[in-house]
């Protein structure tokens, strides 16, 4: 886990991402996708961080529309970024996989972003 790269402005873990060794992470301004993601946008039109530091906490916009940003934001929104990684470090530690064959991880699983915050915090389904 690369710590220092922490959460994309869209929740999603940059830290944990299978492409940080090319990516700096969203925050870094040299995003490849900074054109067009919508959640940078956003969140730079509104003077934020996160999309979980957002006033606007029902927003699906962007990749908010997936289940894994939205509940990573959720969950950072409740409990904070800082927790959010000490629970994403913990939960790799114990074989928890961030993305696996490509995109699909452990963290992909859900349709329920309540289910995936609790999962997050307890690292078990």
């Amino acid at each position: 886990m690369k710590r220092n790269l922490g959460i994309a402005r869209c929740g999603l873990a940059c830290c944990l991402c299978s492409e940080n060794a090319t990516c700096r992470g969203c925050n870094s301004g040299d995003c490849p996708d900074k054109d067009w993601c919508e959640n940078r946008k956003c969140s730079l039109e509104k003077s934020v961080d996160h999309c979980f530091s957002c006033h606007e906490t029902e927003c699906r916009k962007g990749m908010l529309s997936k289940i894994k940003p939205y509940g990573f934001s959720l969950f950072a929104h409740r409990y904070g970024d800082e927790k959010l990684l000490d629970c994403l470090e913990r939960n790799e530690k114990y074989g928890v996989v961030y993305h696996r064959e490509g995109i699909t991880g452990d963290y992909d699983d859900f349709t329920d972003a309540e289910e995936l915050v609790s999962f997050i915090l307890n690292g078990r389904k």
